[in-house]
């Protein structure tokens, strides 16, 4: 059974920092892109950050120079660094996993990614 379980999500300060930890089991997602998404309320889920099977990264324009995407293969794990958070960050965070083997597409559709987690709440306070 696939799995991908987000942590690390809480309640911080504005200006404060987070850091989101998305755990695979179930099959290894090193040759795939790996990202992260966001669904604030009433809102559609968009893309902040991904990563491709080879390390190389982007960023929604939104979060670009304060968020930081990584992964550990060996863990199978994916990371979310989250730096200088504001207000407007606040939502719930999802993991997310697709795309093809070895794939450089920067891919940030929802539709792209066929493995999801269940989502981690961030909610940051002014």
């Amino acid at each position: 059974q696939v799995q991908l379980v987000e942590s690390g999500g809480g309640l911080v300060q504005a200006g404060g920092s987070l850091r989101l930890t998305c755990a695979a089991s179930g099959r290894t997602f090193s040759t795939y892109v790996m990202g992260w998404f966001r669904q604030a309320p009433g809102k559609e889920r968009e893309f902040v950050a991904g990563i491709i099977w080879n390390g190389g990264t982007y960023y929604a324009d939104s979060v670009k120079g304060r968020f930081t995407i990584s992964r550990d293969n060996a863990k199978n794990t994916v990371y979310l660094q989250m730096n200088s958070l504001n207000p407007e960050d606040t939502a719930v965070y999802y993991c997310a996993a697709g795309g093809s083997p070895y794939s450089s597409a920067l891919r940030k559709r929802t539709a792209d990614f066929g493995f999801w987690g269940q989502g981690t709440q961030v909610t940051v306070s002014s």
